[in-house]
């Protein structure tokens, strides 16, 4: 058989044409129409498209992002001062001792040096947590750091200007000022 007669045979072929009625088969025309280029209209939607989604996907990440941190932030703000609370609790444990043994004997020596022991392991407890006592007696009255209550005429030309008396004790926490000191300034 030439070749005009094989493509006689074929189904869906004329004489002289190279039609292929199946996709798959071998052929240099089809019947589909060639797809047309997109245009460069088209090239800029998709594009733009694909930008949004990105964009979009960005925000919710962002989104969850912030929520997350902020739950982080609460949940941290509530736990702060566990770390002091759990070292408080031992002090708390020897006020309870101190309690007791108050009631049990009457000895005012060995209730004092209880009573002492208390206290110290108190201020250490808050020294290794970062919690310092300011110096305020004798020292230049400072607006930053000290509250006057009232003034008194200095009892020497060496106190004017400066505290005569501290009311109550002012405390940085890991030298930031925590509670400023209430304080008599000699004038």
């Amino acid at each position: 058989m030439n070749t005009e007669e094989q493509e006689l045979t074929q189904p869906g072929t004329e004489a002289g044409l190279d039609i292929n009625t199946d996709e798959n088969a071998a052929g240099n025309t089809h019947l589909n129409e060639p797809v047309a280029e997109e245009s460069e209209l088209e090239k800029l939607k998709a594009e733009l498209q694909d930008q949004k989604d990105k964009y979009l996907r960005l925000m919710a990440e962002f989104d969850n992002f912030r929520r997350r941190t902020a739950k982080e932030r609460v949940e941290l703000i509530q736990t702060a001062g566990k770390d002091v609370i759990i070292s408080l609790l031992d002090v708390l444990d020897d006020c309870d001792r101190a309690e007791k043994q108050l009631q049990a004997n009457d000895d005012i020596q060995v209730q004092k040096e209880g009573v002492l022991l208390v206290f110290n392991k108190l201020r250490t407890n808050l020294q290794s947590k970062g919690v310092k006592p300011m110096d305020s007696i004798q020292a230049d009255f400072d607006v930053e750091k000290h509250e006057a209550i009232t003034e008194i005429p200095a009892p020497s030309e060496e106190l004017k200007g400066k505290v005569v008396d501290e009311v109550v004790k002012g405390y940085y926490l890991n030298d930031k000022i925590i509670r400023f000191a209430k304080v008599v300034v000699g004038k």
